[in-house]
């Protein structure tokens, strides 16, 4: 169990190290990938509704506190995201080398769509809707670009940290 928080842990500092440091740097065309939103689908995808509800809201609730956001509203939206993508998986039947990419696209997109809603409502600055969409469908090609390389890294370090069956007579 142990060693399973510390792999948590482990990803989501360095996924917001590398947001905030490299990734706030390249930028595809005006827009940063979402590399917790990406991290996020691939656990729920991997392990369930459950790890993706746990894991959206621990790394939403850090990057929110990391990197100086308004309190809560990435900790929402991440633990949603990775509580309906984890849902989803109970109905893929055979999964593809695509399916990874396609869920990391469509739930990048309506996850940073859902955050930017949540942000008018709670009284943020408004921002234009077109600027939204295209903020969303360049972050989403961004961390659909970024999945083939996190994928295997990603699946590698929580299947290594499951726990082991013990077997006792």
């Amino acid at each position: 169990m142990l060693r399973r928080v510390l792999a948590l842990t482990v990803v989501i500092v360095t996924a917001i190290l590398l947001q905030s440091t490299i990734f706030s740097q390249v930028k595809l065309l005006g827009a940063k990938p979402e590399l917790l939103y990406l991290v996020t689908i691939v656990i729920a995808a991997l392990e369930g509704p459950r790890e993706g509800a746990i894991f959206g809201f621990a790394s939403g609730m850090a990057e929110d506190f990391f990197l100086n956001q308004p309190k809560g509203i990435t900790a929402l939206t991440l633990t949603l995201l990775g509580y309906s993508i984890g849902l989803a998986r109970q109905y893929i039947v055979s999964p593809s080398p695509l399916l990874p990419t396609f869920l990391v696209f469509v739930g990048t997109l309506a996850g940073v769509v859902f955050a930017q809603v949540l942000a008018f409502l709670l009284g943020e600055p408004d921002v234009g809707t077109l600027l939204i969409m295209r903020i969303a469908l360049l972050s989403a090609t961004y961390g659909a670009i970024l999945t083939p390389i996190a994928f295997p890294v990603l699946k590698r370090i929580f299947e290594g940290s499951r726990p082991r069956r013990v077997v006792r007579f």
